[in-house]
């Protein structure tokens, strides 16, 4: 489940927008009130990002300073924007877009169609893989159900990273790519694809994003409008930008910086589609100015289980390990994950299921247990396990609940009755909501006990239950609502895709449940081959299955358990080994290498002169009158008013910086500018926090100058401070 359905369902609407801001922590609150200019958040598993970037969308639009149709918010799921579609909701900011890249462009592309090229769009194919057999039939080319899927795969890849089928075999052997089938084969399919989706009058999901970047590059006019009407960007999950999203980015952008992007490099599991993390990684290269906020604090996970993610990243290399964060659990303790090896699979099946039933007899409500492993095949063993064990499941990745036919014949039923009002006699008896609900979804198969075993029908059972919890939270949540209240809750729900939760064990892929947390989760076929994948051959492919890994270890809230078989089958030969990703980590494996440091949370302000719009009116605090100029709001003073500033303590401190900026080998201003010095000048700080409290003075340069100024202002010479941070 969610952070969103595991916190309040129905929480009250901010009344003020400085109440938006309640309730988060610093490093929150400064990406919430950094409304102008760049701004990245890296943010770690766990740590509030969703709550960071819709608190700070929600604070703008109530604070008046962001028009809520200027607001374009982009992420890569529809799950993910319809649960940030209703956040926003929750906090009185409705009116907001938050769309996947591929719906946005798609309305883009469906409103310009007519003026840029005439006519009306082609048609969406409904079955992209069908069109792929076409072509290799058309090739003479024979592909088994599990190469079609592959060589669409690759089709799609090669769209994202903007490759046309010529170019095909020289961008997989520049990529160090493990094509299915050989390169030119792949490529002749490719080409016969395009050619028979002209044919054909259709376009597929990737020409979406291809056709509405060619618009806006070629007819300035549309660029034009579209910037416009939206003012200011904000991107999640920016560590699976591909080649082809980001240059529609930058075409909405134009020469506009106001764009806030949000993304862990070590959560990077999709690169095989052309995401990369280097947009991220690169984003502070492209925009000097950009604010950087780190998000290091874990509200999920206990410290037992933060700790064994952090281990996990201790080892990692590459590009993305040298950014990792390292998180700091906020929970209180927790058990230690639990490690367990099995002789084959089916016991490791049947132990899982065990240990879960006894979760759920101790409380664990089974919404809250998850089962992920690596690769949907191996979900079988685990369905027939847990349905011997009598504990209801679900498959993460099947059916969306509102599109479930139970679901929607209930909401037919609750719209009618809603509708007949009190001339409904199955509502005589029903004294409140919850009790309506109940005698409404009474007749399309709930009852007070579920029905015994698994299938179809406990299903059904567990959909429509969802929908009686549903019920009586919200009336707990507005006394008085009414069976209509609920039907548009409903019908609003169905809209942001954001489902009341089903009773039942979570089985999914690791890849299927990034994004989601339970309070229980068993990574289960933890062995080489499986992970790392057996044709994860490059270093870099390796890198990624073990944040894959992590991945599924920051899944988990409380209890975490990993497991491993030495055999497939009973009987089998013992040869399976567990991952190589938990040496030194389980007991008995070894210990880790020496560590490398971690890069710190806090907050980094950019080179220049973009900054931050204060939260309300700063005054001068020698005359009180309102500041507006971003120098003399440093001052905390207007410019012509007298000043109290220490001219001795001034030029000692001028005389530091020139000797730190040469150490450095940057520009005065890098270490602080004049009106930072002026204002330490003048307020003579002596700790760390009334150092920290001058505006220029950010946790960076706090850990990197701090005690060197102090010790300027207490009447010293300072050193040479601490030049090198991670």
């Amino acid at each position: 489940m969610t952070a969103a359905t595991h916190s309040t369902l129905f929480p009250q609407v901010p009344e003020t927008a400085d109440a938006v801001l309640d309730g988060l922590d610093p490093e929150q609150r400064e990406v919430a009130t950094a409304l102008s200019g760049p701004v990245c958040v890296l943010a770690g598993a766990g740590t509030g990002k969703t709550r960071a970037i819709t608190h700070r969308i929600a604070y703008g639009v109530r604070s008046g300073q962001l028009q809520p149709a200027s607001v374009l918010a982009v992420t890569f799921t529809n799950r993910a924007a319809g649960e940030m579609r209703g956040r926003l909701r929750q906090l009185g900011a409705g009116g907001v877009q938050a769309r996947t890249f591929h719906s946005a462009a798609l309305r883009q592309l469906q409103f310009f169609w007519p003026k840029a090229v005439g006519g009306d769009l082609p048609r969406l194919a409904e079955r992209k893989i069908q069109l792929v057999a076409d072509a290799a039939a058309r090739c003479r080319v024979r592909l088994d159900r599990n190469e079609l899927r592959d060589v669409t795969g690759e089709i799609e890849w090669a769209k994202v990273t903007q490759t046309v089928p010529a170019d095909y075999p020289a961008a997989v052997a520049k990529a160090t790519r493990d094509a299915p089938r050989d390169p030119a084969e792949i490529s002749q399919i490719y080409a016969m694809y395009e050619q028979l989706k002209r044919d054909r009058s259709v376009i597929d999901f990737e020409d979406v994003l291809l056709l509405t970047v060619g618009i806006l590059q070629d007819r300035h006019d549309i660029a034009d409008q579209i910037r416009r009407q939206y003012q200011h960007f904000v991107v999640d999950e920016y560590q699976d930008v591909s080649p082809l999203q980001q240059r529609l980015l930058d075409l909405w952008l134009g020469e506009r910086d106001n764009l806030c992007v949000v993304g862990d490099a070590s959560q990077t599991i999709y690169s095989f589609t052309g995401a990369t993390p280097d947009h991220l990684l690169n984003f502070r290269h492209r925009h000097p100015h950009a604010t950087v906020v780190k998000l290091v604090r874990d509200y999920r996970s206990t410290p037992q289980v933060v700790h064994l993610a952090n281990g996990l990243l201790n080892q990692a290399s590459g590009r993305a390990a040298e950014h990792r964060l390292e998180l700091i659990s906020q929970r209180d303790p927790g058990p230690e994950p639990a490690y367990t090896e099995y002789a084959d699979e089916p016991a490791e099946a049947e132990g899982t299921a065990r240990r879960i039933r006894d979760l759920i007899a101790a409380g664990v409500p089974a919404g809250e247990i998850a089962v992920l492993y690596r690769i949907n095949a191996q979900s079988e063993v685990y369905e027939q396990a847990l349905a011997d064990a009598g504990v209801p499941y679900q498959l993460r990745g099947a059916e969306r609940f509102f599109e479930r036919q139970e679901v929607r014949e209930a909401g037919i039923a609750l719209r009618g009755a809603a509708r007949a009002g009190g001339n409904d006699s199955l509502l005589d008896d029903a004294e409140d909501l919850p009790a309506q609900v109940r005698a409404v979804l009474s007749t399309k198969g709930w009852t007070t006990q579920p029905p015994s075993g698994s299938g179809a029908a406990r299903d059904k059972w567990e959909s429509l239950a969802a929908l009686v919890r549903l019920a009586e939270d919200f009336a707990r949540a507005k006394p008085g609502a009414t069976l209509s209240d609920l039907v548009a809750e409903l019908d609003e729900r169905a809209a942001a895709q954001h489902a009341p939760t089903v009773q039942g064990v979570t089985l999914a892929s690791l890849h299927a449940a990034k994004g989601l947390e339970w309070d229980a989760v068993f990574l289960v076929g933890l062995t080489e081959g499986m992970m790392p994948i057996t044709y994860a051959k490059t270093d870099e492919q390796v890198e990624e299955e073990r944040r894959l890994l992590y991945v599924g270890v920051t899944r988990a809230r409380l209890h975490l358990a990993l497991s491993w078989s030495l055999s497939r089958a009973p009987g089998g030969r013992a040869s399976r080994r567990p991952t190589r990703f938990l040496n030194g980590l389980r007991p008995g494996s070894g210990s880790l290498g020496r560590s490398r440091p971690l890069a710190l949370g806090g907050v980094e302000r950019g080179l220049g002169p973009a900054r931050r719009k204060p939260r309300g009116p700063v005054l001068c605090r020698v005359c009180g009158a309102t500041l507006t100029e971003a120098g003399a709001m440093k001052l905390l003073r207007c410019e012509d008013c007298p000043s109290d500033m220490d001219e001795g303590l001034y030029e000692r401190l001028r005389d530091w910086r020139a000797e730190q900026a040469r150490e450095l080998a940057q520009p005065a201003y890098c270490v602080f500018t004049d009106k930072t010095l002026m204002a330490i000048a003048e307020r003579v700080p002596t700790t760390d926090g009334e150092l920290a409290a001058i505006s220029g003075v950010g946790t960076r340069k706090l850990v990197r100058f701090g005690a060197d100024v102090l010790a300027i202002c207490a009447g010293g010479e300072g050193g040479t401070g601490e030049i090198e941070v991670s």
